[in-house]
C-alpha cells in the first residue's frame, strides 16, 4: 500500500519539484558524535558565529518566555522601526522573513512567473536556483571569473524575460565582492523592470573592519538611485542567531509591498524579533565578534600557509580553501572522522575545495591540526 501511494504521489507532485534536490545543511554535531562515537566535534561547516549571541539577546529571549501563549507581532514593529532608523529608511521598505533565505524565496514568487528567467552567478549560493526551478522558471547561470561574479557578463545575460538577478555581495562559498563603482555600472545597465537582489548577509563582516575597506557598496544610498534593488541581510551570521532564523529585506516601498503579499503571517517568531533587536542595538558585541573572526581568519590563513594550500582572500567567517591533488571528499572525510566538520563545494562546481567557517582559536587550531595530519599520511 505504502509502495502504491508512492507512485500516486510522484503523479501528483509540479513537474519542477520532481527534478528538484534539496538544500544539504552542514552535518550536525550530534549526528557526527553518534556516527563516529567521539566527544569532541569542531562544527565548521555553516558559517556560524563561534562566539554565540549577545547577552543582551539572551536576556531579551528570557523575558519574552511568559508570553509564548501569544502570537508574535506579525508587522515586527520594534525591531522594524529599529532597522528604519539605523538605515533611514521608511517602515513600508522593510520586509521580514524567517532567515535572510524567506526573502530570496519572496522576491522570486513575487516577481517570476514560469515563463521567466533567473540570472544567477557560478559558485553563487545554492538557494538562488532552488527557489528559482521550484516555480518552474529557467535559471540563467553565467561563468564565474576568478571565482566571484562577472557582473558585464551578467549584465549582458538579462533577457527579455529575465525578471530576478541575483548578486552575493559577498559571495558565499568564494568570499569575493564587488565594489561600489562596478556595481553601479552594472545596475545602470540592468533594466529597471528587472529586481536586483543584492545578498548582503555577510555584509556586516566588512563594514565594521579595523580600517574602512574601499570600494564596499553603500547599498541603502544605491536603493534612492536604483529603487529595483532589493537589500538582504540576516541575523544568522555575526550576530549569532541562527537557531532563530530572522532576517529581513530593505527594498522600495512597492517592491516590499509586493514581498509582503506572499509572506506567510507571522512568519518571524516573538523570541526570534526580541533576540535580534537586542543583538542590533549591541553595536559593542558585534565588532567584538567582527575583531574575533578577524583574529580568526589570519590564524587559518597562516596555517594554510604553512601546509602550502592555496585559499581565497576573505574579510568574512569562513574560507575557501583547495587541496591541489588530493581528493576533497577524502579530505572531508578524514576531517569528520577526527571530529572536524567542514564543508565539501563539489555541489558548487568546486570539487578541489573545501570551505572552513571561523571559529574559535581552539577551533581553528583543531582544524588546522587534523589538516596537516591527514596531509601527511
Amino acid at each position: 500500500m505504502l509502495d502504491q501511494f508512492e507512485s500516486i504521489v510522484e503523479k501528483i507532485t509540479a513537474d519542477p519539484v520532481k527534478s528538484l534536490s534539496p538544500y544539504t545543511p552542514g552535518k550536525p554535531e550530534k549526528e557526527l558524535k553518534r556516527e563516529m562515537g567521539i566527544d569532541t566535534v569542531y562544527k565548521l561547516a555553516s558559517n556560524e558565529n563561534p562566539v554565540g549571541p549577545s547577552p543582551l539577546a539572551i536576556d531579551a529571549i528570557q523575558r519574552a518566555l511568559t508570553q509564548l501563549h501569544r502570537y508574535p507581532d506579525g508587522n515586527a514593529y520594534e525591531l522594524r522601526e529599529a532597522i528604519a532608523s539605523h538605515y533611514f529608511v521608511n517602515h513600508n521598505q522593510i520586509t521580514f522573513g524567517n532567515g535572510s533565505s524567506d526573502i530570496l524565496e519572496f522576491a522570486v514568487r513575487a516577481f517570476v512567473e514560469p515563463t521567466d528567467s533567473v540570472v544567477v552567478s557560478q559558485h553563487a549560493f545554492a538557494i538562488y536556483d532552488l527557489a528559482t526551478q521550484a516555480i518552474g522558471a529557467e535559471v540563467i547561470k553565467v561563468p564565474a571569473q576568478n571565482y566571484g561574479h562577472d557582473l558585464v557578463s551578467m549584465a549582458n545575460a538579462v533577457q527579455e524575460n529575465t525578471k530576478v538577478v541575483f548578486v552575493a555581495n559577498p559571495n558565499n562559498p568564494t568570499s569575493t565582492w564587488v565594489k561600489e563603482a562596478e556595481l553601479r555600472q552594472f545596475l545602470q545597465r540592468v533594466p529597471q523592470h528587472v529586481i536586483v537582489v543584492l545578498d548582503e548577509a555577510y555584509g556586516e563582516f566588512m563594514e565594521h573592519q579595523d580600517e574602512p575597506l574601499v570600494g564596499w557598496p553603500n547599498s541603502v544610498q544605491l536603493l534612492q538611485e536604483f529603487p529595483n534593488i532589493i537589500i538582504t541581510r540576516t541575523f544568522s551570521k555575526v550576530y549569532g542567531l541562527a537557531a532563530l532564523r530572522v532576517g529581513y529585506g530593505i527594498s522600495h516601498p512597492a517592491v516590499a509591498d509586493r514581498m509582503n503579499r506572499v509572506r506567510p503571517p507571522f512568519n518571524v517568531n516573538a523570541l526570534a524579533q526580541a533576540a535580534a533587536l537586542a543583538a542590533f542595538k549591541d553595536l559593542a558585541g558585534l565588532e567584538a565578534c567582527v575583531e574575533q573572526n578577524t583574529k580568526g581568519l589570519k590564524q587559518i590563513f597562516a596555517g594554510l600557509d604553512d601546509l602550502g594550500l592555496s585559499y581565497l582572500p576573505s574579510q568574512v567567517n569562513f574560507i575557501t580553501f583547495f587541496i591541489g591533488d588530493r581528493d576533497a571528499r577524502s579530505i572531508f572525510n578524514s576531517l569528520l572522522q577526527r571530529g572536524v566538520i567542514v564543508r565539501p563545494l563539489a555541489n558548487y562546481e568546486m570539487p578541489d575545495a573545501l570551505r572552513v567557517s571561523v571559529g574559535t582559536e581552539e577551533e581553528n587550531q583543531a582544524f588546522l591540526t587534523s589538516l596537516r595530519d591527514i596531509l601527511s599520511d
